[in-house]
């Protein structure tokens, strides 16, 4: 039988300019669709897991585009409520060299920005779940929101179903005071932390010594610390964190750790010459998640998680159209590039 993953989040139309164009050149945008948890979703379910998405999205044509967007990767998007008026947009212009990139949000009173703990009957939602899944995004939305994924939270933990969260902070969305608040109530309920080299300081003022990240200068040690005080503090089963140095836009090296216990593995580092950074994360939570799923010990899980990023990182669009077999494959040392034939 299939594992079966839950992820709840908001389902955004994302708009670009061509290529490298910034906002004021372009005379025409690209439109396609993305979200955290909704990234998460379709590499779970490219990797052939049962993976079913939730949100609240508007019945009309462009909600309902939305939706086929999640469909013909096969997520399961029959748990998706529908109602309100608009979807959430977000405008993405693309950094080069030393220019980085920019967004841009529009997404007050979306349809998940106006849903309701009514909405979502989060027993029927769980049924058959192996795993519930969330980001920092979602409860940034409002207080409302954040209530919801409060109750998802607590109804996953009575029912068994594992949780995890990726920190994912977004200072357009709320101040650091309000993060801590929340997701500290939030985090007594997730089993598995994800973060990046700078949420934990965002959200939970927990810094990595020796670390400069602008500077693209990231210390191991610093953040086995950070990986030990939100353990500590939360009583996480394992902490994941990615350690991104950016040398520019456009060439990043790329690596992460898990820490579960007292031990911590370390991923090896790949330099990217990047296509598209957005859903990077998400890429690594999905893979991480499927890792976990299919038992691999933690130094396999790591090397999976970081080689699934990797790929994602060449690829345009918030989902990691990739296979299971490619990322093994990668992850097994094949990062030639060569032709495939």
């Amino acid at each position: 039988m299939r594992k079966r993953v839950v992820t709840f989040g908001e389902l955004m139309l994302r708009l670009a300019p061509e290529g490298y164009y910034r906002f004021v050149q372009a005379d025409r945008l690209g439109a396609t669709f993305g979200g955290g948890e909704a990234n998460v979703a379709v590499s779970l379910a490219n990797y052939g897991f049962d993976a079913a998405f939730v949100t609240k999205l508007p019945k009309h044509e462009i909600g309902q585009a939305a939706v086929n967007s999640l469909r013909r990767y096969g997520v399961d998007t029959s748990l998706i409520v529908r109602g309100g008026d608009r979807i959430g947009i977000y405008y993405l212009e693309k950094g080069a060299s030393q220019r980085p990139s920019k967004v841009i949000y529009d997404r007050a009173g979306s349809s998940i920005w106006t849903a309701d703990s009514s909405d979502f009957d989060w027993e029927k939602i769980f049924d058959g779940a192996n795993w519930f899944h969330f980001t920092g995004i979602t409860p940034a939305l409002n207080d409302g929101v954040a209530a919801i994924c409060l109750e998802a939270c607590r109804t996953a933990k009575k029912l068994g179903v594992k949780v995890s969260c990726d920190l994912n902070y977004r200072n357009k969305l709320w101040s650091r005071e309000k993060a801590n608040a929340t997701m500290s109530e939030l985090c007594r309920h997730v089993d598995v932390c994800i973060a990046n080299e700078e949420d934990a300081a965002d959200v939970f003022g927990i810094h990595a010594e020796n670390t400069n990240v602008t500077a693209g200068e990231v210390s191991r040690e610093g953040y086995k610390e950070v990986a030990r005080k939100l353990r500590g503090r939360f009583g996480f089963e394992a902490v994941a964190i990615t350690l991104r140095e950016s040398v520019n836009a456009n060439i990043n090296n790329w690596s992460a750790m898990l820490c579960t216990g007292n031990d911590c593995w370390f991923s090896r580092k790949y330099q990217m010459q990047i296509v598209d950074r957005v859903g990077g994360g998400d890429s690594f939570g999905g893979a991480l998640i499927a890792a976990m799923l299919m038992d691999y010990p933690p130094q396999q899980a790591i090397e999976f998680a970081v080689a699934a990023s990797c790929l994602k990182h060449s690829i345009e669009g918030d989902y990691n159209m990739v296979s299971l077999d490619e990322v093994q494959k990668l992850a097994g040392g094949d990062g030639s590039g060569r032709v495939q034939r």
